[in-house]
């Protein structure tokens, strides 16, 4: 499913109109709950997720590169209500790679339908192409410069159009409900790699796209579940989008966007993206963040286009970055020529190399814990 080509596509009207409703107190929450005057704060997730949903697993891995599909429990399902299943691939026990999948985003009828027209713009179900047997990049584990060969790995779809960190349903027209419920999902998957991996020394959390945003509240989660291993963050393409108190409790309010434990006092309009960043470093600074982005990130610029944000996407990067570490949260960032969106899941991992400098020797010298310094273009492009 091509996400960039329909976020191009979608009413744009359309869109803003849906965030600024939720903002407002749209009607659609969960259980039917009456509309407000203004977005509620979400109650506070519990600090350690548990994996009490899991019912089963399909294909029971058998060696190291083997992968097991898990189906999860009744709580967990995707945007239409079919059920919710994760991946594992068991290898080093002590070191576990958390992987949050990409896949766009919804906001109306129109854009949150369950169809495969350009006018759809995320990923509602789990099908083939959610296979990370099939992938390459950093799945593909032949490689030897793959820094996470050895790994563990917990591999999390999505399928909820919500950037893996709502928890309603939401009627958008007498024909379509949704199912919010990423956060649900991805926090049952969290908890089964706690459990299933208790004595995990290193846990890398990578987000990819929509992953990505949620990258750094999962890290946040991974340590509190985990507390004796260094957890380290890779978001894949999320570095640009803005911090607007609009767009903020636009979202949150959509989609029921759950606040852990350790952000529970931040108001909705404050709940950013780079905020998210900001928090579970500060709640947590042994937690290790780095980023990847293109500085002209079409996806990144068709999404903020499609709802109203004109912002330049390498400056406001920049400018995230810069207020992340303002507030004392180091941050690595690799930022890239061009205006492809992520590459985690593609063989460009391997090749991409900027100022003499190789992003998948980057990477690798993170996740052993060593300090890099950020790689920046000097001839970015222009949007």
């Amino acid at each position: 499913m091509t996400i960039s080509s329909r976020v191009a596509a979608a009413a744009r009207a359309a869109l803003i109109v849906a965030v600024v409703a939720a903002g407002a107190g749209a009607g659609g929450a969960r259980a039917s709950a009456p509309p407000t005057s203004e977005p509620a704060a979400t109650d506070p997730a519990p600090t350690t997720p548990t994996a009490t949903d899991v019912v089963t697993s399909t294909a029971p891995a058998t060696g190291e590169s083997a992968w097991a599909e898990i189906v999860a429990g009744a709580d967990c399902v995707c945007a239409d209500g079919a059920e919710f299943s994760f991946f594992v691939r068991h290898a080093d026990p002590k070191k576990v790679m958390f992987f949050l999948e990409g896949g766009g985003a919804c906001f109306d009828a129109v854009s949150c339908a369950f169809s495969e027209d350009d006018s759809t713009t995320y990923d509602w179900d789990i099908g083939a192409d959610d296979d990370p047997a099939l992938m390459s990049g950093i799945f593909d584990f032949s490689n030897e410069r793959n820094p996470f060969a050895d790994y563990s790995v917990v591999y999390v779809p999505y399928c909820t159009g919500d950037v893996h960190l709502g928890d309603t349903t939401r009627e958008y027209s007498p024909d379509l409900t949704v199912e919010h419920n990423g956060y649900v999902n991805g926090t049952t998957a969290l908890g089964y790699l706690a459990e299933n991996f208790p004595d995990a020394e290193q846990v890398v959390v990578v987000g990819e796209s929509a992953g990505s945003i949620a990258a750094a509240v999962y890290a946040g989660l991974a340590g509190d579940a985990l507390p004796d291993a260094q957890v380290t963050v890779f978001a894949d393409g999320s570095g640009a989008y803005p911090d607007s108190a609009s767009l903020n409790a636009g979202m949150g309010g959509l989609w029921g966007v759950v606040h852990p434990e350790w952000a529970a006092d931040v108001p909705p309009e404050e709940w950013s993206i780079p905020a998210m960043v900001e928090r579970a470093g500060l709640h947590n600074p042994d937690i290790v963040m780095s980023r990847f982005d293109f500085a002209y990130d079409a996806t990144q610029g068709a999404f903020m286009l499609a709802l109203g944000l004109t912002d330049d996407l390498l400056e406001t990067a920049d400018l995230n970055e810069a207020r992340i570490e303002a507030a004392g949260v180091n941050q690595f960032s690799f930022t890239a020529p061009g205006e492809d969106h992520t590459l985690v899941r593609r063989d460009e991992f391997y090749t991409m190399e900027l100022n003499g400098v190789s992003l998948v020797d980057w990477v690798t010298s993170i996740v052993k814990g060593e300090t890099v310094e950020d790689v920046h273009c000097e001839e970015c492009g222009s949007p």
